[in-house]
């Protein structure tokens, strides 16, 4: 019989150090190659966001105070969508001055962004035309909504799948 001298151990250990090292430096290079979309969850960057969250909810908080906002679109298709909002105030009368930008975007690829501008107005619901969306699956749909001098954003998940639709 013979003893092993123990000799196995460094050399095992010494290339188990080698492989972790380089499986670190693999997910790194793969990680560095894969595309990062920035935020845009109120029209602006995170950073700009973040530096003016405080103002944001302010202005939803007054908004909110004096007029109500709807999303009446009966579901997301890929073809022939149309947004429609209905802005109110709280006395359920119809606004038909407010300044609506909706921006409808997928939250992992902006290169299908659409922006809508310049909606019919008709009793306070706001029309805009019918889209046609490249994509099956989830899409963002970013509205900001000035009325007089109030400003809020209405940010809705919606899915091409399912008919309803989120506030976030």
């Amino acid at each position: 019989m013979s003893k092993s001298n123990g000799r196995i151990w460094p050399y095992a250990i010494g290339a188990s150090i080698i492989f972790i090292f380089g499986a670190c430096v693999a997910t790194v290079i793969v990680a560095n190659t894969l595309p990062v979309e920035k935020s845009d969850t109120y029209m602006m960057g995170y950073h700009e966001a973040d530096a003016k969250v405080n103002d944001i909810i302010k202005k939803a908080i007054a908004f909110n105070k004096k007029y109500k906002i709807q999303y009446l679109t009966d579901g997301l298709d890929t073809q022939k969508s149309v947004i429609k909002y209905k802005i109110t105030d709280v006395n359920s009368n119809p606004v038909n001055n407010a300044q609506i930008k909706v921006i409808i975007t997928r939250p992992n690829n902006h290169k299908h962004d659409q922006e809508l501008i310049n909606p019919i107005v008709e009793n306070g619901v706001y029309t805009f035309e019918a889209i046609t969306l490249p994509q099956e699956g989830r899409w963002d749909i970013m509205a900001k909504v000035n009325v007089d001098s109030q400003e809020r954003f209405y940010n809705l998940k919606a899915d091409t799948r399912s008919k309803e639709a989120h506030e976030y």
